[in-house]
């Protein structure tokens, strides 16, 4: 009986397969997977402009050290430490009463001089009305002219003296040089000072505008004078990142180019001007600068998740082809932007590389390419939302619970989670009735 059976039963399966029926096309396919699923992303043909990053440091567009031209005693100072000051504001006040005392002795010595001019002025009158009288002699006439000439040198060098007193004097006052922002007092009330000395009693820098120094190699500087750059008036203009990776707000300009080339390092330095009206920039921040170096036409941005490496360093992609089939390509490289690299060479417009799924694909293996989706955010959220509601699911959530004492229970839950859809409460009590029914013909 049992061998019967067996036999019936190969025989059945042998018509499914000949007739193509359902049961025997599950049987067949059993043996064929479909090709595996491969994230690719089509590439088109853009006009690029190649930059360079070129680390830097931000300068004081105007800088000034203030110190004491005089020797003295600081009696006080006359600013708040870090807020702007402008030119010709005080800044201390040295003690000037030595000053006001030379300022006076040089006032007495004016006067001595000015007294002994009037005296020589009026021998030379008296000598000279004597001569023309003939009782004078020519000598002593000009014995007085020669008096008098020296007594109106000494008032000079008395006025010139004078005048050096009294500028001293306003050395006692130390003024601001510059306008801009002025930093930390390095002295104190009551403290010595002396005319030039070595350090600072505070700096000054005008931060609304600042210069950034870069260093950019003679290489790329020939290219760029020569002409094979990008147009020299839109490569003045470049961008700014900040030390927190941030871009700064405000676009600069290429000013100078320093004339000499280091020759330890083979690079020369660029100043570029950069807007400061939130003084966002200071003095010695450490930034990056993004400076246009060329343009090319034609070019392609490839994800770097696509380009690998052989053994001997060369960038290559995977390809897939219009009939899925995957091919090897050899790329040219000239840079990376981005996340992407600037590829001249090796692919084609509409070319669709692979970015994901690399190690089940190989060349010439058969794939099925999917498109990388745009942002991720858009898309993921939809999908899970739809993924319990299918109605396959409902069914196989229905099933096992058909078997219970209330086949039909289990409907209700099922509407619920499908926001209302119709097909689903439709089948779930579908899928209850029919395993009630094949439940109870089983316990019959």
């Amino acid at each position: 009986m049992a061998h019967t059976y067996v036999s019936a039963l190969r025989a059945v399966l042998a018509v499914f397969v000949l007739l193509g029926l359902p049961g025997g096309s599950a049987v067949a396919q059993q043996g064929t997977p479909p090709p595996p699923a491969v994230t690719v992303v089509t590439l088109q043909p853009q006009d690029l402009t190649l930059t360079s990053t070129l680390p830097g440091r931000v300068r004081a567009s105007a800088e000034a050290e203030v110190r004491p031209q005089v020797n003295g005693i600081v009696l006080s100072r006359q600013f708040k430490e870090g807020t702007t000051v402008e030119e010709g504001d005080v800044l201390y006040e040295i003690d000037p009463t030595t000053y006001q005392a030379a300022v006076a002795q040089a006032q007495a010595a004016l006067n001595s001089a000015k007294a002994q001019l009037d005296a020589a002025n009026r021998d030379f009158q008296r000598t000279s009305t004597l001569s023309e009288r003939g009782v004078s002699t020519q000598q002593a006439n000009d014995e007085a002219e020669s008096n008098r000439d020296i007594a109106r040198a000494q008032v000079a060098v008395a006025e010139a003296a004078l005048q050096a007193a009294q500028i001293e004097l306003d050395h006692t006052r130390i003024k601001a040089r510059l306008s801009g922002r002025i930093g930390l007092s390095e002295i104190t009330q009551g403290a010595l000072v002396t005319a030039s000395q070595a350090t600072p009693l505070t700096t000054i820098r005008k931060i609304d505008t600042v210069y950034v120094d870069v260093t950019q190699s003679a290489a790329d500087m020939l290219a760029w004078r020569r002409g094979t750059a990008i147009d020299p008036d839109a490569s003045e203009k470049v961008a700014l990142t900040l030390a927190d990776g941030s871009t700064y707000g405000h676009e600069g300009l290429l000013t100078a180019a320093e004339p000499h080339v280091d020759e330890r390092t083979g690079v020369v330095v660029l100043r570029i001007e950069f807007d400061n009206p939130d003084t966002l920039l200071l003095p010695g921040m450490y930034v990056q600068v993004e400076m246009p170096t060329a343009f090319v036409e034609n070019a392609f941005l490839v994800p770097q998740e696509a380009v690998t490496r052989d053994r001997r360093g060369n960038p290559q992609t995977l390809v897939v082809g219009a009939d899925g089939i995957v091919a090897q390509r050899q790329l040219t490289v000239l840079q990376d932007q981005g996340p992407n690299w600037v590829v001249t060479e090796g692919v084609e417009p509409g070319d669709r590389v692979i970015v994901a799924g690399l190690q089940r694909a190989g060349p010439g293996a058969q794939v099925t390419p999917q498109e990388r989706a745009a942002p991720e955010g858009a898309a993921t959220a939809p999908a899970q939302a739809a993924t319990p509601a299918t109605p396959a699911q409902g069914a196989a959530e229905a099933s096992p619970d058909a078997g219970s004492t209330d086949g039909a229970a289990p409907a209700a839950p099922a509407a619920e989670t499908t926001d209302g859809d119709a097909t689903q409460d439709a089948t779930a009590p579908a899928a209850g009735s029919d395993g009630a029914a094949s439940s109870g013909a089983a316990n019959e």
